[in-house]
Formats: structure tokens, C-alpha cells, sequence
């Protein structure tokens, strides 16, 4: 009985060594990801996605900075898969947050993994371990285009 148990207990110190954690860091292309159908479907119209450096409409009012860190189970999948469920969940959340905001738009979208800032205008971050992979952004709330209000005109006198 004493040498089961010690059997056991030695499986189990030497499963724990060997199950490292894995955090790998991916940067995956924006286009790719916003030019597949499912994404666009699910996604829908009414709230537009404009990451940091892509031309962005005139902002018309802002409602502040909202933050996601979405996760997704990564167990026995491609990494490139993971990342795309999260990174889906991460952007609905963000339309929705807009929606119940006022807004039509989310601009100036960065990666925000751990608080880490990285802006980019191509490609957003996605980190995949063992079991679990995800995707944090943050992004600013606006009324952009049409629904923004028109300039403020300028007296000639």
C-alpha cells in the first residue's frame, strides 16, 4: 500500500514538471481576421471597428475607453483557430459595449494583453496556452460619420 502511494505521488510530481505552462504570443493580421463572412455576419453593421492608425471618420463625441480580455478554450485546438474565437468575443463585446453606449464606432483599437499597449493598424495580438487563449483590446467609444454632428462654423466678421 505505502509503495502504491509512493508510486503515485512520484507520477504525479514528474506530470506536474513536464506540464509546463505555454504562453504563446501570436500577431495576427486584422484584414484576414475582418474579411471572413462568418466574422462579418456576426459582427453586423450598426458599429464600425477602426484600429489604432487606420483613417477613422470625424469623431463626433466620445464615450471613453473601454477594456476586454476575452478567453476561450484552446484545449486540442490550432492556436490560429483559438485566437480567432477570441478575438471574435473581444470585438463583440466592444460593439456591444457601444451599443448600449450610444455609439456607432470603436476607435483607436489597441492590443491591451496584461496592460500592455501595442497599437497597430495591421495586426493584433492574441496569446494561446495549453488550455486557454485570448485577446485583450481596448478602444475608445465614439459617434463617428453621419451621426457625428457637423462642424463648428466660423465667423467671417
Amino acid at each position: 500500500m505505502r509503495k502504491t502511494l509512493f508510486i503515485l505521488a512520484l507520477i504525479g510530481v514528474v506530470g506536474v514538471q513536464g506540464a509546463q505552462a505555454r504562453d504563446v504570443e501570436h500577431s495576427l493580421s486584422i484584414a484576414e481576421f475582418m474579411a471572413d463572412a462568418e466574422v462579418r455576419q456576426k459582427l453586423g453593421s450598426d458599429v464600425t471597428f477602426y484600429f489604432s492608425g487606420q483613417p477613422t471618420p470625424r469623431v463626433g463625441k466620445s464615450f471613453g475607453d473601454v477594456v476586454t480580455n476575452r478567453k476561450t478554450n484552446s484545449f486540442g485546438k490550432p492556436d490560429a483557430s483559438a485566437c480567432r474565437w477570441a478575438m471574435l468575443s473581444a470585438l463583440i463585446h466592444l460593439r456591444d459595449r457601444a451599443k448600449e453606449l450610444g455609439g456607432n464606432a470603436v476607435v483607436d483599437i489597441v492590443s491591451y494583453y496584461k496592460k500592455n499597449t501595442q497599437a497597430s493598424s495591421t495586426h493584433y495580438v492574441c496569446h494561446a496556452g495549453n488550455i486557454v487563449a485570448g485577446v485583450a483590446l481596448k478602444g475608445t467609444v465614439a459617434v463617428v460619420g453621419t451621426g457625428a454632428p457637423p462642424p463648428a462654423r466660423q465667423s467671417t466678421r
